[in-house]
């Protein structure tokens, strides 16, 4: 009798269901339970029906290609392989991809539009239609007799009383709904609202497959005006969220998105009437400048203009010849200074002037030597005051 390990054993079950082509691609439809998402990314499950339980564990790689989560209670169709684990000897289903069970086909139909219009851009960010700061005019398509209107026309009340809210009575469930939305935003658009408001409570996937029609995805997408969405509570998420252009967790919150504070709009007034003040008061500034240097220049270019600055010119040359003139003369004194005190020491009647006399004999020559004069000859000594007549008595030679 052989004898075999543990490992072996479970190697050998293992390769059984290895063989088994049935086991390889299987769905398996239960209730969930016992589920656990694990640090790792992995989620841990088991299905049961009133027959028996199944093991399950989802990889992180095909836990994060899901688009929604999953919870105990939830019934489900789970595709992937059986296999054992061999540490454990247990077997277990190695699920790949998940549906909801009944509601898997619309699910995925569901998934499919979504994909389709995110690729033609319906949901692109860039597309979007910022709200207006301050919308005088705000349009609701919603029941006219649900909690909705109710609640928008509160929290419009209590921001500003002053907003207009303009209700489109649409049908929000059942056959028809669609259009009656898609009716509803082509009635506000002809009323020039300034932004429209899309709303209803919340609901099961079934109550609100109305906001997940293609036709009503397009006119909010083609609406010329901002539109909000307020479809559901919590994590309920339609593609009318998706396409609109602000996407409101509820109509209370999309109220308050639309509607404007009255105490806001009057701050932003008044700093846009001192912006405006400050604003005129520089360009009249301005204009005034320019007017002034165009006034210069008409006042330059006329004939008066050109007189005056020929004026100006012909000042400012004379001023500036009567600087040289002043300093040619005062140049041409100083020089005529030096030579007079040049000549003056030159001059007899300088020297003269200190007791000495020129001495010329009757004829007027000049006498520069004793032995030109004898005794008896006239004499005539000239002075600073006048001149002297004398006869020459003796004459004595200096030896």
């Amino acid at each position: 009798m052989n004898i075999y390990t543990v490992g072996q054993i479970n190697a050998y079950i293992k390769n059984m269901f290895s063989q088994d082509y049935l086991l390889h691609n299987v769905t398996v439809s239960g209730e969930v339970s016992n589920l656990k998402y694990h640090s790792s990314g992995h989620v841990y499950f088991t299905l049961k029906d009133e027959s028996g339980i199944l093991s399950a564990v989802m990889f992180r790689q095909n836990a994060s290609r899901m688009t929604w989560r999953l919870s105990d209670g939830d019934k489900i169709e789970a595709s992937g392989s059986v296999s054992t684990y061999e540490r454990s000897g247990s077997y277990q289903l190695y699920v790949r991809s998940v549906k909801k069970a009944g509601a898997g086909a619309q699910h995925e139909e569901l998934e499919k539009l979504k994909k389709k219009l995110a690729e033609s851009g319906m949901f692109d960010p860039m597309y979007k239609h910022p709200v207006p700061k301050y919308c005088f005019r705000v349009g609701v398509v919603t029941s006219p007799t649900g909690s909705v209107i109710h609640d928008i026309r509160q929290v419009g009340a209590r921001r500003n009383p002053g907003v207009e809210i303009v209700l489109a009575a649409a049908s929000v469930q059942g056959d028809g709904a669609a259009q009656s939305i898609i009716s509803g935003i082509a009635k506000l658009c002809s009323e020039g609202v300034d932004v429209i408001i899309i709303g209803r409570g919340g609901g099961s996937d079934e109550d609100l497959s109305a906001f997940n029609d293609e036709a009503l995805a397009k006119a909010i997408f083609d609406c010329r005006i901002p539109v909000i969405s307020a479809v559901g509570h919590g994590d309920d998420q339609s593609i009318t969220d998706m396409v609109a252009d602000v996407h409101a967790p509820t109509p209370s919150a999309a109220a308050e998105l639309a509607v404007f504070l009255f105490d806001d709009f009057i701050k932003d007034v008044n700093m846009h009437c001192m912006n405006m003040e400050r604003l005129m008061t520089k360009r009249i500034s301005d204009r005034r400048d320019t007017l002034r240097q165009m006034a210069l220049r008409m006042d330059a270019l006329s004939p008066g203009g050109k007189l005056k600055l020929q004026k100006l010119a012909y000042a400012s040359r004379k001023e500036k010849l009567d600087v040289l003139m002043k300093k040619r003369l005062d140049g041409c004194r100083n020089r005529m200074l030096i030579y007079i005190e040049k000549y003056k020491a030159l001059s007899p009647l300088e020297k003269i002037g200190h007791g000495f006399a020129a001495v010329t004999d009757g004829k007027g020559n000049k006498i520069t030597n004793v032995t030109d004069v004898k005794p008896g000859d006239m004499l005539r000594l000239t002075m600073r005051e006048g001149s002297i007549y004398a006869t020459a008595d003796r004459v004595e030679e200096r030896k």
